[in-house]
C-alpha cells in the first residue's frame, strides 16, 4: 500500500517554483542550494533511466542537506529535501528502509509548512497526501481536499494540484468537474512546457473520461 500512495502522491507536487517568496539577504546561500536542489529534482523526475534519476534525486538531496545546514530556518531548503527524499523513496519502494524514509520526508514537508504556512508547494504536496493516505498513516480526505482547493484558487499554474483535486472529485462523482480540473492541468502543462508532467496530467485525463462515461452510461431497458 505505501509503495501504490507514494507513487500516485509523489508525482503529484505543484507544477513550478514561481510562488515561492523572496529570502532575505542572509539567506542567499541557502536559496542557491534549494533552488539547485529543486532543479536537480525536476531533472530527475523528467529522467527515463533510473540510474540517472537516482543520481539526481541524490544530488538533490546532497543540495538540499547543505542548504539545511545553512539556514534551518529557510522554508525552501526543508522543501528540496522533502522533493529529494521522496522521489528516490518512490524509485526504491517498498525497502526495508521505507518507513523510516516516509518519515523523514514528511518531517521536511511538515516542517516547510512551520515555517512558511503559506507555502503553496509544499501545501498541494500536504494535501496530495491527506487524500490518499489511509488514516492509520495520517490520511484526512476532507482537509486534503480543502488544502487542493486551496491551491488551485490560488495558483493559477498549479498542475498536480489539479490532477488530485480531479482524482478526488472523480471518487465523490462528481465526474465533470474532475475532467474539466484534469483538462485545465494538461493545458498548463502544456503551454509552460512542464514536459515532466504531461504524461501523468495525459494520462490521468484519459481515466477520468472513462470514468465519467462508464458513469453515465444507462444500459437499454
Amino acid at each position: 500500500m505505501l509503495r501504490n500512495t507514494l507513487g500516485v502522491a509523489l508525482g503529484l507536487i505543484v507544477a513550478g517554483h514561481a510562488f515561492l517568496p523572496t529570502p532575505s539577504q542572509a539567506q542567499v546561500s541557502a536559496r542557491h542550494l534549494a533552488k539547485e536542489a529543486l532543479e536537480e529534482c525536476d531533472q530527475g523526475r523528467a529522467a527515463t533511466v533510473r540510474e540517472a534519476r537516482l543520481m539526481h534525486f541524490h544530488m538533490g538531496q546532497a543540495l538540499a542537506e547543505q542548504a539545511v545546514a545553512l539556514d534551518q530556518r529557510y522554508a525552501d531548503a526543508h522543501f528540496s529535501l522533502f522533493c529529494n527524499l521522496g522521489e528516490i523513496l518512490r524509485i526504491d519502494g517498498e525497502t526495508i528502509t521505507a518507513t523510516f524514509g516516509f518519515r523523514r520526508m514528511m518531517n521536511e514537508l511538515d516542517r516547510t509548512l512551520e515555517l512558511n504556512p503559506g507555502h503553496l508547494d509544499a501545501l498541494s504536496a500536504k494535501g496530495t497526501f491527506l487524500v490518499k493516505l489511509p488514516g492509520v498513516l495520517g490520511g484526512d480526505k476532507e482537509k486534503g481536499e480543502q488544502l487542493l482547493q486551496q491551491v488551485v484558487k490560488r495558483a493559477p499554474h498549479a498542475v498536480n494540484a489539479r490532477l488530485a483535486l480531479a482524482r478526488v472529485r472523480c471518487e465523490r462523482g462528481r465526474h465533470q468537474e474532475a475532467v474539466t480540473l484534469a483538462s485545465d492541468a494538461l493545458a498548463i502543462a502544456r503551454k509552460h512546457k512542464r514536459a515532466e508532467f504531461i504524461p501523468e496530467a495525459r494520462a490521468t485525463l484519459q481515466q477520468l473520461r472513462t470514468n465519467a462515461t462508464a458513469a453515465s452510461y444507462k444500459p437499454p431497458l
